[in-house]
């Protein structure tokens, strides 16, 4: 076992050498003593969180900055500021924590740098605040270019809440297997397991938690009842109007969530192909389907290289849940404020347009591609979407026509909320006469 403020910084460390937190959080979660798993987790997710903020202070309060090497001592420093800042563990607690977990770092010509930049936070916190109160980076806790592009794209209302609701701790959203129960019957199973729930608004299986809880708990959890996952990535399956015996692809389908729910909605499709581009993530695909009694065609290969994958048949149904920059689902993955870079929207953005090209020549005639991206930034969305039209005479925009998000040239945009669903983009082709 390691101590736990140790394994924060060295996770923190880790994500300021570009490694994504849900790779790192399972690997360390297990160093940690069992007891301090929760308080582990609150630490790597509060610190990042609020890191764009954090990093501002420890410039004002450092002579210089950190060298690489040296990260798990910022990753420290962060998780103290952050504990001091956002917790109610008491500041001495925090502080003396903190600094003994220096010398279990390795890192003992560090401590008395530690314990001077906390407690000299704590003595000029006014000053620093009153200072960088007019530093948006400082206020919002995000990076500047996505500031940028989310006030650019969508106003200052609009952005002044989808930052708030980034800043805030994702709700645990479940989605009710309906081929083995109602959402009403589940309801009554929750609240005779004396677990808080109420549905959720839009998705008509989805039900949203009070307050997140060992799935191990959840009522039939191990023989398939429910599932977690957020409302907004509930909506596909209704959106690709399933019907018996249809063949359906499922593009860039891990971990398998809609995979799934597109099983459980429609039972007697013909054939459903799901094909993933990292062999990592696709056990966890395999393990969601056989929890949940389901079979799918799991392919492991690049969705847009379909000459190594496809046979041939044409797709009634095709779900592209394209990969993206993910900044509608901050909230869950808060080290996106520091991976993510504004040079890497316009690759992504050609990524999306070449997996709708490469997919659209599976489609048949008559059917349906249903575009989605958990991102709330045009350049991924609508944009793409604008030029894949412009250059494609047999495809149609087929109009979303419901109650959820809001309507935008070419789908439609729900924008994380608050106790409520993660940002999320649909867009809705449909393949014309080819002649």
């Amino acid at each position: 076992m390691i101590n736990t403020r140790v394994a924060v910084a060295e996770v923190i460390a880790q994500v300021l050498r570009g490694k994504s937190l849900s790779a790192l959080l399972p690997e360390y979660a297990s160093k940690v003593a069992e007891k301090d798993v929760g308080l582990f987790k609150e630490l790597c997710f509060g610190t990042l969180r609020w890191y764009p903020a954090i990093e501002l202070l420890l410039h004002e309060l450092m002579q210089k900055p950190m060298r690489e090497k040296e990260f798990e001592v910022q990753g420290l420093l962060a998780c103290g500021l952050y504990q001091l800042m956002h917790t109610r563990i008491a500041d001495h607690a925090a502080i003396n924590e903190t600094v003994a977990a220096v010398t279990k770092l390795k890192r003992p010509w560090a401590k008395g740098l530690v314990n001077a930049v906390l407690r000299n936070f704590l003595r000029q916190r006014g000053e620093l605040e009153t200072k960088l109160a007019k530093n948006p980076v400082f206020v919002r806790a995000h990076p500047q270019w996505l500031l940028d592009g989310l006030f650019s794209s969508w106003g200052s209302g609009v952005a002044i809440e989808v930052l708030g609701a980034n800043n805030q701790q994702a709700p645990m959203t479940l989605r009710v297997n309906q081929l083995q129960g109602s959402r009403d019957k589940y309801l009554q199973q929750l609240n005779a397991a004396n677990i808080e729930a109420q549905a959720t608004q839009f998705s008509e299986q989805g039900i949203c938690l009070q307050s997140a809880t060992d799935v191990a708990t959840l009522p039939g959890w191990a023989s398939g009842a429910v599932s977690v996952q957020d409302e907004a990535a509930q909506l596909a399956p209704v959106l690709l109007e399933l019907e018996a015996s249809q063949h359906v692809l499922d593009a860039c389908c891990a971990p398998g969530g809609k995979t799934c729910h597109i099983l459980e909605a429609q039972p007697q499709l013909g054939k459903l192909v799901a094909v993933e581009l990292e062999s990592r993530r696709m056990p966890r695909v395999e393990e969601n389907l056989q929890r949940l009694g389901l079979k799918a065609n799991l392919v492991v290969g690049d969705a847009s290289a379909t000459a190594d994958w496809w046979d041939g048949e044409p797709f009634q149904r095709i779900l592209l849940d394209a990969p993206c920059s993910a900044s509608g689902v901050i909230r869950r993955h808060p080290d996106i404020k520091l991976l993510r870079k504004s040079t890497d929207i316009v690759k992504l953005a050609e990524i999306q347009l070449q997996l709708v090209r490469s997919l659209w020549q599976c489609l048949e005639e008559g059917g349906i591609l249903l575009y989605a991206t958990c991102s709330v930034l045009p350049q991924e969305n609508d944009q793409v979407i604008k030029e894949f039209l412009a250059e494609t005479p047999a495809a149609e925009l087929y109009n979303i026509d419901t109650a959820w998000g809001i309507k935008t040239d070419f789908g439609r945009q729900l924008f994380p909320m608050i106790n409520g669903n993660d940002g999320f983009y649909y867009s809705r082709l449909r393949k014309t006469s080819q002649t």
